[in-house]
């Protein structure tokens, strides 16, 4: 693992090409978000990748205009970048129901909102894929990203679900090495292998895809957690990792 510069008080943000945030209550995981995104130089520009968690829309979903509300205001989706993505992307399809009920992307607004006040993204969520068509959306984003060098790629997951603590641990360790060492294929096969029920697998491994022509060398661990040192409860917990690859 190569680590990405660390952003030191009063010194310059990171500059990275992607990074993995969490995206669950912000009691619970927005410490780990939050370290990520105090960590990195956020540009105006960014796709946000994340989960389907609901069973409605389509498996690879995309918003092309419009924007999203939250308390702080409107953040506008980027329509060219969206154009240029699903030209890339093929299996993206435009589908507002997708989107309606999934929380992934939309806790992270607020962040981007306060720390890149100018800043559109576009919004994809990925529902259950096979590792082929993964791989796919992942070239296009490789394509994308390399001709749009300030473009900041932000994949969501959480890692292990409703295990203890301990056991949430050890399995969370194997998704982090194959995350760490940028290997797609491999944290798809070790969260099957060993059924770490990392919700964001699909946008992790076309994030891990996506990076992998790109002159991104580094890969960092920026902080861990799971949801036992909020609640105190370690019989029942899911973990969250913050990574940026740089």
């Amino acid at each position: 693992m190569l680590r990405c510069a660390a952003a030191q008080p009063g010194a310059e943000r990171a500059r990275v090409r992607a990074c993995l945030v969490p995206h669950a209550g912000y009691v619970y995981s927005g410490a780990v978000a939050g370290a990520v995104y105090a960590r990195i130089a956020l540009p105006r520009r960014m796709v946000l990748l994340g989960v389907r968690h609901q069973p409605r829309g389509a498996n690879a979903a995309i918003l092309s205009s419009g924007a999203w509300r939250t308390p702080l205001g409107d953040a506008p989706v980027d329509a060219a970048l969206a154009a240029a993505l699903r030209a890339a992307c093929p299996l993206l399809r435009e589908d507002e129901a997708a989107h309606r009920s999934e929380h992934s992307l939309e806790v992270q607004l607020p962040f981007l909102q306060v720390l890149a006040p100018e800043f559109s993204f576009v919004p994809v969520v990925l529902g259950t894929l096979r590792f082929e068509e993964l791989a796919q959306i992942g070239e296009g984003l490789r394509r994308v990203l390399a001709a749009e060098p300030d473009v900041l790629l932000v994949a969501t997951s959480d890692l292990n679900h409703y295990e203890d603590d301990a056991t949430t641990r050890v399995k969370d360790a194997k998704a982090v090495e194959r995350l760490l060492a940028r290997d797609a294929r491999g944290l798809f096969e070790v969260c099957l292998r060993e059924e770490i029920s990392m919700c964001g697998l699909g946008p992790a491994v076309a994030l891990l895809t996506a990076l992998g022509a790109l002159e991104a060398p580094c890969a960092e661990l920026v902080r861990y957690a799971t949801s036992a040192e909020v609640s105190g409860d370690r019989n029942t917990v899911v973990g969250y990792a913050g990574m940026v690859f740089g």
